[in-house]
């Protein structure tokens, strides 16, 4: 890794709200970070089919405007909007739920803020039950594979024995994210046990 756990795990701004779409309210979770990196050059590692798969996972389908696309073993969805080099705004679409992710890149003094927005109706046990880290996690750990490409570009994703252990950054942004719940308004006892449930998910031992 380019960067060490810790500097990832610091680098990401968290924060919770709703959202009304088409008169259903859902829950927004926003998940923010800046790169050393001009805007284009975060523009094109963030929609080009051959860059997607070295820090994310392999994409199929047409990434236009109208077009669907498929994330190897994960999610797809619909390109609803792309403005280049500021907007780009997809369904995410898993198993039998729709959601809806907005990536907003700004220049900053020597980089580019990349915010991302994810909009879901996620049912209240579910919240109860893993706080918003069932979600936040993962896409820190997305960022987390563009921090490393856009470092690297020309590196292949490295093979998934040789990344380091991460169960340390889950637990770390678990608990980063009941913060952040407990500041959206959910009881802090409440946020902090959810927090220890996803962390202990994610950081489980995969089954034969």
């Amino acid at each position: 890794m380019n960067f060490s756990p810790a500097d990832h795990l610091g680098a990401v701004t968290r924060d919770l709200s709703t959202v009304t779409r088409d008169g259903q309210e859902l829950r927004l979770l926003t998940v923010s970070r800046t790169y050393d990196a001009p805007v284009d050059d975060v523009w094109h590692a963030l929609t080009t089919a051959d860059r997607i798969a070295r820090w994310m996972m392999p994409v199929t389908g047409d990434l236009e405007v109208g077009g669907r696309f498929q994330l190897e073993g994960n999610a797809g969805g619909e390109v609803l909007s792309c403005d280049p080099p500021e907007r780009l705004a997809i369904t995410w679409e898993y198993g039998d739920q729709l959601s809806w992710v907005d990536v907003t890149l700004r220049p900053t003094e020597g980089g580019t803020l990349l915010q991302l927005d994810h909009s879901a109706a996620v049912p209240q046990d579910m919240w109860d039950q893993f706080g918003p880290g069932a979600v936040g996690i993962g896409w820190e750990m997305a960022l987390m594979g563009m921090a490393e490409h856009l470092a690297a570009p020309d590196a292949e994703r490295p093979p998934r024995e040789t990344v380091p252990d991460l169960t340390d950054y889950m637990v770390g942004a678990s608990r980063a994210w009941a913060e952040a719940d407990a500041e959206f308004g959910t009881d802090p006892d409440q946020a902090r046990e959810a927090a220890e449930r996803c962390a202990a998910a994610y950081t489980a031992a995969p089954e034969d």
